[in-house]
C-alpha cells in the first residue's frame, strides 16, 4: 500500500524518526495500527449504545434536558 503526505507531515515523521532511531515506515505503522485500533473500539462502543438505546435499556434525553443538566452543572461549579 502507498500512502501519501504533505512534505508537512513528512517532515515531522523524519524529524520523529531521526530522533528516536527507528525508521518512518515502523513509526507510520504503529501510528497507523494504534489509530485502527481507537476506530474499532469506537466504533464497538456505538454500536453497544445504539443497542442499548433500541432495545430500551436506556432512554434517550433531550436536547432541551442535556443543556439544563451542564447548565447546572456549569452553576454549581461556579459556586464551589
Amino acid at each position: 500500500m502507498d500512502v501519501h503526505f504533505t512534505a508537512e507531515t513528512e517532515k515531522k515523521l523524519k524529524d520523529i524518526a531521526a530522533q528516536s532511531g527507528r525508521a518512518t515506515d515502523d513509526l507510520v505503522e504503529d501510528a497507523t495500527a494504534a489509530y485502527v485500533d481507537e476506530l474499532i473500539r469506537t466504533r464497538e462502543m456505538l454500536n453497544s449504545r445504539y443497542d442499548d438505546l433500541k432495545s430500551g435499556r436506556v432512554k434517550p434525553i433531550s436536547r432541551d434536558e442535556m443543556v439544563a443538566h451542564f447548565r447546572e452543572k456549569s452553576d454549581a461549579a461556579r459556586r464551589s
